[in-house]
């Protein structure tokens, strides 16, 4: 069976009993073991507490970890990219749009969300080398992040907030390397006026 956003989850209870649940709720659990443990750092009855199954019903509907894992990768990616594409509006200059684009990781990268982690980069640093399933999930997510901050520093060269002379792919790897980088040094606990205050160095560089 494949989870769905909406949809709720059978599985099996003792004597055959089903056992339904909402499946994007447990997702939503899982992401927040995944972020703060890692992968290998989070046990079957790590999953089972935050998502408040018993192992049984995790197997049922998700086979495995990796499964767990994947699944719950995905639902953070959906949901991490509609609330992006909601801070950034459709309105504004292309700079005025990449900088709300780095306002939301300046808010994930701080306080009690920063500490949790981002799972892509988490992922990156554990899984990528080795798991072939799971690095093509991140490498296509990393993709979206890359392609829509070129798009909006195109944009802004187009209408004139950033200059013509600002090397396109060079600024959007630059863009790239800061909020994942953020993401990371997030987990240590940084406040939101140390987030910004690297945003706006960051934002000199296309002035």
């Amino acid at each position: 069976m494949t989870p769905s956003r909406r949809s709720l989850a059978t599985a099996s209870r003792s004597r055959g009993r089903p056992r339904e649940f909402d499946v994007d709720q447990a997702l939503d659990q899982a992401v927040r073991v995944f972020s703060e443990r890692g992968y290998h750092g989070t046990s079957i009855s790590d999953l089972t507490r935050a998502m408040r199954l018993a192992q049984g019903s995790i197997y049922k509907a998700f086979k495995n970890k990796q499964s767990v894992f994947l699944a719950a990768f995905n639902r953070y990616r959906t949901l991490r990219a509609e609330k992006l594409r909601q801070t950034i509006g459709d309105a504004g200059t292309g700079l005025e749009r990449l900088r709300n684009a780095l306002a939301f990781y300046v808010e994930s990268s701080q306080g009690a969300e920063g500490r949790q982690g981002c799972l892509v980069v988490g992922s990156i640093a554990e899984l990528a080398t080795f798991d072939k399933e799971v690095a093509r999930h991140i490498a296509t997510a990393l993709e979206r992040n890359e392609a829509l901050l070129a798009d909006l520093i195109r944009q802004g060269q187009e209408d004139g907030s950033i200059p013509a002379c600002v090397d396109r792919l060079a600024a959007t790897q630059m863009m790239l390397c800061l909020v994942q980088g953020m993401r990371v040094v997030g987990k240590t606990g940084r406040t939101h006026e140390d987030m910004q205050a690297v945003v706006n160095i960051a934002m000199k560089v296309l002035a």
